[in-house]
């Protein structure tokens, strides 16, 4: 082999090697920039962490409350106990799973449970009528930022298990893709983002209407001093009314001279104030008792008395037997 033909050989040795070493460094970027594209490990762990403590933290409330009394409220008692459940679980679920149809599924159990709390507080739900109340609020606001966070990482974990492009056009394909899923990521977000204000001003709204934790004695449905005790059939019994025939209730906590119910409480078992007119059929000892703050409080035989925001019509007693608010709550039976 001559000099020429060494040359010849050598110059289409060098251009076989820039060929080569062009198409692995297009690859590569088209690797890198594909990978850049997408939010780090790091991030999607802290939001998987994240979501995964805002639904074991709205759990843990609902657990709270079912304990401390709302197992006893009919149909609300289970239902708080399935949304204990399954708060746990789908956290669980978020931590050992990659799949973007369980946080899609937690973001949807979030506004769920929001959703039943706001029914619950404006028009009342299964008979049970919610009170604006410190843990109520905060409960609210944690499910808002758990479905942000929830529907975010749904929204990345989708993009992340979408199929990649391959073969002689995957440099062009590959660029056209990533611009779609990054407009498409962009406007998730956004309208992720315009949900949680739509929810946010829904949350404040409801709760700016709402009786207040820290009611006054005389709120609620209980008539003002002077009104008349009236007897009120419920099922069999006959049991002391106001003058709007709502049943009235007594507080195992409260003694002859004092109300153990206050704050939340008296949001939920407005106090009867006093004094009252004995109607028909009201034969027992009437009297009052001095509140905190100074208001009147009626008696019946001894017991301070309230009516129960659940009762919205006369014949209704659906607080009685209830364990709420520290203690049990009876209806005033005069009969039966």
């Amino acid at each position: 082999m001559n000099a020429s033909q060494l040359n010849r050989s050598a110059a289409a040795g060098v251009l076989r090697v820039m060929r080569t070493a062009t198409v692995r460094t297009t690859t590569v970027r088209t690797t890198t920039r594909g990978t850049l594209a997408k939010p780090g490990a790091p991030v999607r762990y802290g939001l998987r962490l994240t979501a995964a403590a805002l639904l074991v933290a709205t759990a843990a409330i609902h657990l709270d409350l079912y304990l401390t009394g709302y197992r006893t409220i009919p149909t609300i008692g289970w239902l708080f106990l399935l949304q204990v459940i399954a708060g746990f679980l789908l956290a669980a679920a978020v931590l050992a799973t990659r799949h973007w149809l369980v946080p899609a599924a937690g973001a949807g159990f979030a506004l769920s449970t929001l959703g039943g709390y706001l029914l619950s507080v404006q028009f009342g739900l299964f008979g049970f009528r919610e009170v604006r109340t410190t843990a109520g609020v905060v409960a609210g606001l944690i499910e808002v930022a758990a479905f942000g966070v929830l529907a975010a990482l749904a929204v990345l974990d989708l993009g992340g298990s979408l199929p990649g492009v391959s073969g002689g056009g995957a440099h062009a394909a590959g660029r056209r893709m990533r611009a779609g899923q990054a407009g498409g990521v962009r406007g998730a977000g956004l309208a992720i983002a315009g949900a949680c204000v739509v929810a946010l001003a829904l949350l404040g709204g409801v709760l700016a209407g709402a009786g207040s934790g820290s009611a006054p004695a005389t709120a609620g449905g209980s008539p003002a001093a002077g009104s008349g005790l009236r007897a009120e059939h419920v099922g069999g019994t006959v049991v002391l009314a106001n003058s709007r025939g709502l049943t009235l209730y007594w507080f195992a906590p409260d003694t002859s001279t004092r109300s153990a119910c206050y704050g939340s409480c008296a949001a939920y078992w407005p106090p009867v104030p006093g004094p009252q007119r004995a109607g028909p059929g009201v034969t027992g000892t009437l009297g009052t008792i001095r509140r905190v703050g100074g208001a009147l409080q009626e008696t019946y035989d001894g017991h301070p008395l309230y009516t129960y925001i659940g009762d919205t019509h006369p014949g209704e007693a659906t607080g009685n037997n209830l364990n709420l608010s520290g203690g049990l709550w009876h209806e005033v039976v005069l009969s039966g």
